[in-house]
């Protein structure tokens, strides 16, 4: 009996470590995100010319509104992944919409920047993964 102690308590703290281990990928994740993010609105804002245009694009936006929504979601998620960073409860929740809420810009921006926003899409899918794959008692 004495032996099974010890054991559950390695395991659980193994999860707890697993768990923070994720949190804080999570938490880079987002922070780069948000950098690349701020920095690809910053371009579209300037309207930099790394940009294609793609006159008969369904989800048709001047670039210029595209830089808008890239740069607020950017500093959004750096605030967020700062409150990751701190093991914020609140953290977790804005962290999977904000990475779902970028996920959906980067797809509606494929024209525009097609590789940028597929990898962008992909690095956003880890980041929730991360956020939603540690349970709830482990943090």
């Amino acid at each position: 009996m004495a032996t099974s102690t010890p054991v559950h308590h390695r395991s659980s703290s193994t999860a707890q470590a697993a768990a923070a281990g994720l949190t804080v990928f999570a938490a880079v994740m987002l922070m780069i995100a948000g950098i690349l993010g701020f920095i690809r609105g910053l371009m579209a804002v300037l309207e930099d010319k790394v940009f294609l245009s793609t006159p008969d694009y369904v989800f048709q936006f001047d670039l210029t509104t595209w830089g808008w929504i890239h740069l607020i979601l950017g500093v959004v998620a750096i605030g967020v992944s700062v409150g990751l960073f701190q093991a914020m409860a609140w953290a977790r929740v804005l962290g999977i919409i904000i990475a779902g809420l970028l996920m959906i810009a980067n797809f509606l921006s494929i024209p525009y920047y097609p590789f940028w926003s597929l990898t962008l899409i992909a690095v956003n899918g880890f980041i929730i993964w991360g956020l939603c794959v540690v349970r709830r008692e482990d943090v």
